[in-house]
């Protein structure tokens, strides 16, 4: 089954149900090879949901790593995937960026004007994801880091004027179907499929998104 996000600017996204971390960890192993590896998870305390990690003002509980060399525990194994979430299988599914993809971080306002560009435009997209903490997440080819600050000066912004940043080496996105704590799960706002596997090089895209940004300033 599916169901609706309300109250979304530019389009009704469809939300997943029933697909376990594990089930998924596995699909995006096996059917996309992105990294992937377990995060923390949510833990039912008193009627409310903490993180595993213990910390009770957890800026992002059930959705951060649970370790601290969780780059090294990544892997593109589904075998490998599949052990590791067994062994917790509410984990959260964090993919690392750098790595097959970077992502472009702007916020959910940016991000609708900006999907709405490029669909009127008819570019092509990578996945984008859409997370409780009001952030918007599109996947581009890696190397994205070093272009953006000099893309975005050429198009006429300082960099540093825009709530636009770029997840590259080192990072990490929550991927659906992982939950912040209360606030919900996060979703695909452009799904991965056959079609969007081979990802757009970020100079197409932040024209798009530098724009939006700026008019959110």
């Amino acid at each position: 089954m599916e169901e609706t996000i309300p109250g979304t600017e530019a389009a009704q996204i469809p939300q997943q149900r029933g697909t376990s971390p594990l089930e998924t960890a596995v699909r995006y192993a096996e059917e996309r090879h992105w990294d992937v590896f377990p995060g923390t998870w949510l833990v039912a305390a008193d009627g409310r949901q903490l993180c595993s990690c213990g910390a009770s003002a957890c800026a992002a509980p059930g959705a951060h790593p649970a370790r601290e060399d969780w780059a090294a525990q990544a892997t593109g194994s589904a075998s490998a995937a599949r052990r590791m979430w067994e062994q917790q299988p509410t984990a959260s599914v964090l993919l690392p960026t750098g790595r097959t993809f970077d992502a472009v971080d702007v916020p959910e306002t940016a991000g609708f004007l900006a999907l709405a560009r490029m669909e009127r435009m008819e570019l092509a997209l990578g996945p984008v994801t859409l997370a409780p903490d009001r952030r918007m997440r599109f996947f581009v080819l890696p190397g994205a880091a070093v272009k953006v600050p000099e893309l975005v000066r050429r198009l006429g912004w300082p960099p540093r004027t825009l709530d636009l940043g770029v997840l590259g080496e080192g990072a990490y996105v929550a991927a659906p179907p992982t939950r912040f704590g209360a606030r919900g799960a996060v979703q695909w706002a452009c799904r991965p499929t056959p079609a969007n596997r081979w990802l757009p090089d970020v100079e197409e895209l932040i024209p798009s998104l530098a724009y939006a940004c700026g008019r959110e300033r």
